[in-house]
């Protein structure tokens, strides 16, 4: 039995409580005579302050000598389970042995107060400290009062979730630990540095050893290696449904010293081991700061200690410090409506859903590419036909006429493919009536459609004529061949070489060779460095190669015009067309390309600051030319001439149109980024106190800062997004650029929209006053015209760094200040910290609400927005979107990984056809 003198925690399993009025029996004991020596049995509780007698656990025990005093049993193992007798005989000892250890206590306690009060005698004021000490517990036992009847009250349902040490309970769960004890253990036994790996925790190797140490404290052991029956035991409890127990092993893992209270310093220890198993580095820094907060709210009384109910208390409200920045409000029943959908349609029926929502949403590339495919086989049917009628199809029969229909498409789709890529043009098509009709937001995609269109075109073409028609030729008798061909090839037959080593033959296959270059490492494989080739080798994977290499396309259509002039079976000038399809597209190119060299010369930029962030992301913040007009969601090219005086790279505009600067996050992803990194952490220097970021530079630096160059700006999918009524915004990591100026410009708009009201309602009042009381409407007309269409935007912004967040930080506490409307939220997720509810960032989420309902700053982000941990559930996220604005049109847009991508836009089907919310759904290419 524990001695009532200690102070200790109530474990939860089971609880009595022995009235005042209780007649105590003075000779019950072990030895009594209600148990034989072979009953005995050993039995833990808790004596707490207000009379309350917790039975911690009962459990059969070997025999003891009582007359020794022997403590045997103190080595026995106590189950996490009460093993309660049937027996009246044991229950009637049970009862005695409870009340005989009330009175003890109160005995006890009645002694120490009287000493208290002897020893303040002798020190004079000492009696005042006692009065206050007694209040203090006073005051503590009133909450703990409240707080269990709060708890009665509300249930603990929600908590129920919570405080998880195994975040994927598995049917098989205990199957897999099992596997890997059979591998890890030694000699039958699991030693302690082991367990993380055994039970799944291998990432949180530190937390998964406090808990070890904590389970062995519980059995009154310090050990180094467990058994299997003794793994099964440690892995019950940590499993255990019932929040109580997991609780109990949560604050076990604090309270180190076994006393149950956990100090100050205890606290701070196991928010450091919660910080390394998240990974949160800055938060170990402040580990001290937020030890005393929590402190501080869970101790008023100041006694310098906390209790198992407070920290329930404090896990159990976290949701009311959580206020801020919550999830969209919507009823549960909306929500489930739109989750159920639609009735039920036969399987006809759900296919014809299927066709005409896909019609919807590809028209615009069902229509080109249609035409395009229309186009190729017109030009392929018209040659192929063409050439049946020459003399030549005599001799190279089918082979001549598929290379030739082949040559064809070819021209055309040489010439058509320079289209997709003349930004200027598509930017320009985007303000106009045809952008409505032409899916420009797949320029890049239908760009990468014509090269493979041209791959099989080249196939087509070369391998009949090298493989089939020349053979033909050649081996052909010599009366056909002066019949048929002398008038074309000349009185002399030709040998295959002479074919090959001509004009034709020569330009012909060094297209081929060129085209293979720039077609094989403009591949995902070799242009995203995928394939990871030896010295000096992997030079020819990155994108410094596919950018190079592309240019070889200048030969290939200089070549391309050679070989359209030396034709073996045209002689005709105007019959040879190859130059008519490649001079428009090929000017206007030309003509972009010269303009883009010209205005990026114009467009002197002066750079006002610089910074360099965690995650090795580089802010420029340059001065904005008079002429540089753009909308938020563009992007422009950025030139460094120390770095290459060749190279330029899309990054998107984070600055808003409304900005008196230009501004561009850049992350070190290639060799180029990684370079103008190098170049400018060069001159940079540590910030000064208030200033973010691991590096600076302004214009007060003593360096000179490298010189910069840009052109610009280009349109993008989300430079339209004010055609929406509500806005969803999608960006992972660094793919948050592009929305950023998105939610600048909406800011700044709804600044303006709120000073215009208030000018029109000065104005009004003025106008009633005056005479002139008829232009009193202009201001109001003029707001009117002002007004947004989009009412809401909620930006979703999913990292996997702490740092991240520095970022952008201006901008999210500026919108959270600002935006006093609520038209736009925010919400961070933090991917390295496991999901709420999970035991190893619980007291994250505890310090975080505290912290924000104090200082109303996140301690995760260091801004006003709150950090959720692990990923969004999406389908939720949509879900309630369409529950909230009903009949809206919510634009979509996205910024990152293409396997996110591919999920949102099944969620965005899915959710069109089960309501009148409509999605649409637009992914930005780089």
């Amino acid at each position: 039995m524990r001695d009532g003198s200690l102070p200790t925690h109530g474990r939860r399993w089971a609880s009595d409580t022995v009235p005042a009025n209780t007649t105590l029996s003075s000779t019950a004991s072990p030895g009594s005579g209600y148990l034989s020596a072979e009953e005995f049995v050993e039995v833990t509780i808790d004596l707490q302050d207000d009379d309350t007698i917790i039975l911690r656990s009962v459990e059969p025990a070997t025999a003891i000598n009582v007359d020794e005093g022997s403590d045997n049993s103190a080595s026995a193992s106590r189950s996490p389970t009460i093993k309660r007798s049937s027996s009246n005989k044991f229950r009637q000892f049970s009862q005695e042995l409870k009340a005989e250890a009330v009175a003890k206590a109160r005995q006890f306690s009645q002694e120490l107060k009287a000493e208290l009060r002897k020893f303040s005698c002798g020190q004079g004021r000492t009696s005042q400290a006692v009065n206050g000490f007694d209040s203090a517990l006073a005051a503590r036992a009133l909450r703990k009062q409240r707080a269990q009847l709060d708890r009665t009250r509300s249930g603990a349902s929600k908590a129920l979730h919570g405080l998880r040490f195994i975040s994927k309970n598995k049917a098989n769960a205990w199957e897999e630990v099992q596997n890997n004890f059979d591998k890890l253990a030694k000699e039958g036994f699991l030693f302690r540095s082991d367990f993380a790996q055994c039970i799944g925790m291998k990432d949180s190797k530190e937390f998964a050893l406090e808990m070890f140490d904590a389970l062995s404290r519980r059995r009154r052991l310090k050990v180094e290696k467990i058994s299997r029956d003794e793994l099964y035991e440690y892995w019950s409890q940590i499993t255990d449904q019932s929040f109580d127990s997991r609780l109990q092993i949560f604050f076990d893992m604090v309270d180190k010293n076994d006393d149950g209270r956990i100090t100050e310093a205890e606290v701070k220890e196991i928010i450091m081991l919660s910080a390394s198993a998240n990974k949160l580095s800055r938060l170990k820094e402040q580990a001290e700061e937020y030890a005393a907060l929590i402190m501080e709210e869970l101790d008023p009384e100041r006694l310098g200690y906390i209790e198992l109910w407070q920290l329930e208390t404090l896990l159990l409200q976290k949701d009311t410090y959580l206020s801020y920045s919550q999830a969209l409000s919507y009823t549960s029943q909306a929500l489930s409506q739109n989750l159920q959908g639609i009735r039920k349609s036969s399987r006809i029926g759900r296919m014809s859903n299927k066709l005409v929502y896909y019609l919807e949403e590809n028209w615009k590339r069902i229509r080109v590419v249609s035409l395009w495919i229309m186009i190729m086989i017109g030009l392929f049917t018209w040659k192929f036909f063409q050439y049946k009628q020459k003399s030549a199809f005599n001799v190279m029969g089918y082979c001549l006429l598929t290379a030739k229909g082949a040559a064809e498409t070819l021209k055309f789709n040489m010439a058509l493919i320079l289209m997709p890529v003349c930004r200027n043009t598509i930017t320009w098509l985007r303000s106009t009536k045809l952008g409505l009709f032409l899916p420009l937001d797949d320029n890049i995609n239908f760009h990468k459609t014509i090269a493979a269109a041209i791959v099989i075109g080249v196939i087509l073409h070369v391998g009949n004529h090298l493989a089939c028609d020349f053979p033909r030729l050649i081996h052909s008798s010599n009366d056909k061949y002066r019949k048929f061909l002398s008038h074309d090839f000349g009185s002399h037959k030709p040998t295959y070489l002479d074919l090959v080593k001509g004009i034709e033959g020569v330009t012909g296959v060094l297209m081929v060779i060129f085209m293979a270059i720039a077609f094989t490492l403009a591949t995902r494989w070799f242009r995203r460095n995928l394939i990871k080739l030896p010295k000096p080798f992997d030079r020819i994977t990155g994108f410094n190669a596919f950018w190079y290499s592309h240019h070889l396309f200048v030969i290939v259509y200089a070549l391309l015009v050679i070989h359209g002039e030396f034709l073996y079976l045209v002689h005709i000038w105007y019959r040879k067309t190859t130059w008519m399809y490649l001079a428009i597209p090929v000017l206007l190119y030309a003509g972009e390309r010269t303009l883009r060299f010209f205005r990026s010369g114009s467009y002197t930029v002066r750079l006002l600051k610089v910074a360099i962030y965690p995650g090795g992301v580089l802010t420029l913040q340059m001065s904005k030319p008079p002429q540089f007009r753009y909308k938020s969601g563009q992007y422009m090219f950025v030139q460094c001439p120390a770095v290459s005086p060749f190279e330029w790279h899309p990054f998107s505009i984070t600055s808003a149109p409304g900005d008196d600067y230009l501004s561009v996050h850049i992350r070190q992803l290639g060799d180029w980024t990684q370079e103008l990194k190098r170049l400018f952490s060069e001159v940079c220097e540590p910030p000064v106190a208030g200033k973010s970021g691991l590096l600076r530079a302004d214009e007060t630096t003593k360096k000179s800062l490298p010189k910069l160059l840009i052109d610009g700006p280009y349109g993008a999918p989300a430079q339209n997004y004010k055609k929406y009524d509500v806005l969803l915004l999608v960006g992972l990591g660094i793919g948050a650029t592009p929305f950023i100026s998105i939610l600048k410009d909406l800011l700044n708009n709804i600044v303006k929209m709120e000073e215009q009201a208030d000018l029109a309602s000065d104005t009004s009042r003025t106008s009633d006053l005056s005479v002139e009381s008829n232009d009193s409407n202009a201001p109001n007309k003029v707001s009117r015209k002002k007004t947004l269409k989009t009412t809401n935007a909620y930006f979703y912004w999913v990292t996997r760094e702490q740092g991240s967040f520095d970022w952008f930080k201006g901008v999210m506490n500026e919108v959270a200040e600002l935006d006093q409307r609520g038209v736009i939220e925010m919400h961070n997720y933090l991917t390295s910290v496991y999901e709420e509810g999970d035991a190893r960032s619980a007291l994250i989420t505890m310090v975080q609400a505290l912290n924000h309902a104090k200082n109303g700053v996140d301690i995760v982000s260091g801004t006003r927005v709150r950090t959720h941990f692990a990923r969004p559930k999406w389908k939720n996220v949509l879900s309630k979107l369409s529950s909230k604005h009903c009949n809206a049109r919510i634009g979509v847009f996205y910024c990152g990984a293409p396997v996110l991508a591919k999920e949102l836009n099944k969620l965005c089907y899915e959710l069109n056809q089960k309501g009148s919310t409509k999605f649409e759904f637009h992914k930005e290419h780089f």
